[in-house]
């Protein structure tokens, strides 16, 4: 029989599908949903969950034990704390203190935490091992297929996003016609998308490129895109959004290829080693 698993959601449509998988496995389960972050139209009545600032990992912990929670998996989108979210009770207190300047940056942060759950007895599990399918594939997903210019500019936002993971910055490229347009900080890839609106260039539409950084832990904070990238990129006039194959997500997959057909845009799943090696 499956471990009780836990389920830390933050934003997007995935949580809700993991909470749904766990239903038609009949697999006991726990939402710890993020305020702020969690769709609350998607965490009903029926699922069992606790609301949690990011502040109360003090009450988050204290939960989990007490719903008898053996494994967990962190998956969805978190967004910038506001001061309020960040008041933090004695144990998210301990946990910074301890973690001090030189964890700084999302993927250290989020390492810490899983060192902090793992130390409680709990076994971190990546979204991929409970929904092996949702990973997606190499190749091109729907009717649309990149042109010339755009496997260019795939080429150079894989190696310019390969140096922003590395300094742990952001997993996330625009490029059109050969320019770098912007890339992803704290804001997000949303806001990226719509920054990045306002500077394209006459001509081919820019790329979207996000790919996994090479130190990133496989059971945290993978590449993801969804039916809202696709939107907001028809809206900046992008030609397409490429995803890390293997190592990104695509909420609600089905769909979001097929508003990308609408729109347009191709969609796309590559291996960042293949244009890697074309550049070395």
């Amino acid at each position: 029989m499956s471990k009780k698993l836990g389920i830390i959601a933050g934003g997007g449509d995935i949580p809700k599908a993991l909470i749904e998988r766990c239903k038609e496995q009949k697999r006991d389960y726990f939402v710890v949903a993020i305020e702020g972050n969690a769709d609350k139209n998607l965490i009903t009545d029926d699922v069992p969950h606790i609301w949690l600032r990011i502040g109360q990992a003090g009450t988050g912990f204290k939960k989990l034990a007490e719903e008898k929670v053996e494994e967990v998996v962190m998956i969805g989108t978190i967004h910038r704390p506001s001061f309020k979210d960040l008041v933090p009770d004695l144990r998210t207190t301990a946990f910074f203190a301890k973690l001090g300047i030189k964890s700084i940056g999302d993927d250290g942060i989020l390492r810490a935490l899983v060192k902090e759950l793992e130390g409680e007895g709990l076994i971190v599990r990546g979204i991929q091992e409970v929904m092996p399918e949702i990973l997606i594939r190499e190749g091109v997903l729907g009717k649309i297929k990149p042109s010339k210019q755009a496997m260019a500019d795939i080429e150079r936002a894989v190696q310019v996003a390969t140096e922003l993971g590395r300094l742990d910055v952001g997993q996330a490229v625009i490029v059109q016609q050969g320019l770098v347009l912007g890339v992803e900080g704290i804001e997000g890839t949303g806001e990226l998308i719509r920054r990045c609106g306002t500077y394209r260039r006459k001509g081919e539409g820019g790329v979207l490129v996000k790919i996994r950084k090479p130190q990133q832990d496989m059971r945290i904070d993978l590449p993801t895109i969804g039916d809202r990238t696709v939107v907001a990129a028809k809206e900046a006039g992008l030609s397409g959004i490429v995803l890390h194959a293997g190592n990104g997500l695509i909420a609600n997959e089905k769909e979001t290829i097929k508003l990308a057909n609408k729109y347009g845009l191709f969609v796309m799943g590559i291996n960042p080693d293949k244009f890697r090696e074309a550049l070395s």
